[in-house]
């Protein structure tokens, strides 16, 4: 069965597609969950995580994939997710991960449809792959997940900086959001996004220069994708006006 496609010379190793040594001291012990039901794709994404050096667990049910992750909420720093499971559905495996966790969510479609991306990225993923999709493209993704989670996770600390605009308040240490006492629940993208934009008051920003400095990669994806960035930004606006009335930054 041939799972991976690669956009030029054909078939590699997975060896070959992985940068090999980036990051190693940072990330030996964050543990990346993998939910998915195809025993197969789980095995070799759970290859390409631990060649990059981090810990890999599977799961092929929603359910074993909730108790994995419940067990292992301390230093679990992303989750992989099938849409399509057994038991539970993805959207439903998210739905109660994002109930006690803000860990990063990459989840995993074998269809295009924008409709259940824009959908997923509403509940609170992070970041969406369709099947098929390289393991250079995989492995981008896992890194950057990773890399801003661990960077920005919440931590105790007196000093917190703080940005306040007209009722709201944005903790960027502890990476929490109150809009009039009332705390939002944003997902990690919605909280880097709005931290981008309230640093830079004032500024004009185009489409290419918010998805380079929040999702901290080249701005060269496929309509899917820029629908999926769409989809983040009209939930994360939806999520800051609910219940609260209009609110606006100048």
């Amino acid at each position: 069965m041939l799972i991976f496609q690669f956009g030029l010379g054909g078939e590699r190793s997975s060896k070959n597609l992985l940068m090999a040594g980036h990051m190693v001291d940072r990330k030996k012990m964050n543990k990346v969950i993998v939910i998915d039901d195809d025993k197969e794709l789980c095995f070799l994404m759970k290859k390409c995580v631990e060649q990059e050096n981090y810990i890999a667990m599977i799961a092929d049910s929603g359910a074993e994939g909730l108790r994995i992750a419940s067990e292992n909420s301390d230093d679990c720093s992303l989750i992989i997710l099938d849409i399509m499971l057994p038991d539970l559905d993805g959207f439903q495996v998210l739905q109660k991960i994002r109930q006690t966790s803000n860990v990063p969510v990459l989840m995993l479609t074998a269809k295009s449809d924008e409709e259940d991306k824009v959908f997923g990225l509403r509940m609170g993923a992070d970041d969406y792959l369709t099947k098929l999709f390289s393991l250079n493209e995989l492995m981008a993704r896992v890194h950057s997940l990773i890399r801003r989670y661990t960077q920005f996770n919440p931590v105790s600390c007196p000093d917190t900086d703080t940005l306040t605009f007209q009722g709201m308040t944005i903790d960027t240490v502890n990476r929490i959001v109150e809009i009039n006492g009332i705390r939002a629940g944003l997902t990690g993208k919605e909280f880097d996004l709005l931290s981008f934009l309230a640093s830079n008051k004032g500024s004009i920003f185009t489409k290419k220069q918010i998805y380079n400095q929040v999702w901290e990669e080249e701005y060269a994806f496929d309509d899917s994708n820029i629908m999926s960035f769409v989809g983040v930004c009209t939930a994360f606006k939806y999520k800051i006006t609910t219940g609260t009335g209009k609110f606006v930054c100048h």
